[in-house]
């Protein structure tokens, strides 16, 4: 994929996240987005990160001590684990769960 379609997509991909979390009570769960990285921030200190890897196509999620790597899935038009093939909007939707403890819906 040349650079500035993955930019694009990229771009849309953190866009949507940021637009999801505006949602939330920022005593929840608050959030920033700088160039190609949007930071969940939560009360306690803790932060998760999402940011594109442009070098390698991919976008990459941080949460407690895991991190996740996703390549898109272009028959799909998803973001897809380059493990287990899930999906990156889920995770974090069950990672911003688990941490706020109660169910929220995916991004």
């Amino acid at each position: 994929m040349d650079r500035p379609t993955f930019l694009k997509i990229a771009d849309t991909c953190l866009e949507r996240v940021a637009n999801w979390l505006e949602d939330f009570d920022p005593d929840e769960v608050d959030f920033s987005m700088s160039d190609g990285v949007v930071t969940l921030e939560f009360p306690d200190g803790t932060k998760y990160i999402l940011n594109r890897q442009t070098a390698a196509d991919q976008m990459w999620f941080a949460a407690d001590a895991r991190a996740w790597h996703y390549d898109l899935d272009a028959a799909t038009d998803a973001w897809k684990d380059d493990r287990d093939g899930h999906d990156l909007y889920g995770r974090i939707a069950e990672a911003v769960s688990e941490k706020i403890g109660r169910t929220v819906q995916t991004a």
